[in-house]
């Protein structure tokens, strides 16, 4: 259990204050006078003291910098673990973008289009009726 457990909040902000050095100088003495005479300010001072010592020595260490392969090698260790199920093989829409699909479907489109008209049996040929006579008209016998 922490000494700052049994301690008022009051007594925390004071000493914060006290530690910090931004107390005036009559709560500098106040205090002061409270930690040489009350043990749980006493306490509470010398355990927010060893927190402050180990938050300037951990403020003092320099930031490491991410190496420059770190996302690659945590996608590949990833997908080793979970044996493919969140990094899978993408698919042929993922690789290539939309609009080169697009492109290729409609000028293959085109392509197969064009042979179908061009050629000879094609359906979508418009055959052109040719310049034949009307055909006879009804015979009909006179008396």
């Amino acid at each position: 259990m922490s000494a700052l457990d049994d301690v008022d909040e009051a007594v925390i902000v004071a000493l914060s204050d006290y530690i910090d050095g931004t107390a005036s100088a009559e709560e500098k003495k106040r205090v002061e006078e409270k930690i040489a005479s009350d043990p749980k300010w006493k306490a509470a001072h010398t355990e927010m003291m060893e927190g402050s010592e180990a938050t300037s020595t951990l403020s003092g260490l320099q930031k490491a910098r991410a190496p420059v392969n770190l996302t690659e090698d945590v996608t590949g260790t990833i997908h080793k673990r979970s044996a493919g199920r969140f990094f899978g093989k993408k698919t042929l829409g993922d690789r290539v973008p939309f609009t080169a699909i697009l492109v290729v479907a409609i000028l293959g489109l085109a392509a197969i289009g064009y042979i179908m008209y061009t050629s000879q049996t094609g359906s979508l040929k418009v055959d052109k009726p040719k310049n034949t006579p009307p055909p006879p008209g009804p015979v009909i016998n006179q008396p």
